[in-house]
């Protein structure tokens, strides 16, 4: 099943999102911040995942916990060949 690019857009921010909160969860035990704070942290990280799941089902799910090689490179060369045209300026 193909991924639509609206949905590459909402993987990527979600993507980004589970590994800040991961990784503010690894933090935060060592620093000593309260257990209310790393359990929040912890079921924010596990919520994500369920989140896309439930949103979009397992193909979504498969994409942001594995995503395919190379999909970054191809939305940035998408992107580098769109922004290459400029509309000229209106004379006034």
């Amino acid at each position: 099943m193909s991924i639509s690019p609206a949905d590459r857009v909402l993987l990527s921010r979600a993507r980004r999102k589970l590994v800040v909160f991961g990784g503010l969860s690894l933090v935060a035990l060592p620093v000593g911040l309260p257990g209310w704070s790393v359990v929040a942290l912890l079921l924010i990280s596990v919520a994500i995942p369920v989140a896309v799941g439930l949103t979009g089902g397992g193909s979504l799910l498969r994409e942001l916990l594995r995503p395919r090689p190379g999909a970054d490179a191809e939305r940035w060369r998408a992107r580098s060949t769109d922004s290459g045209t400029r509309r000229p300026r209106a004379s006034a």
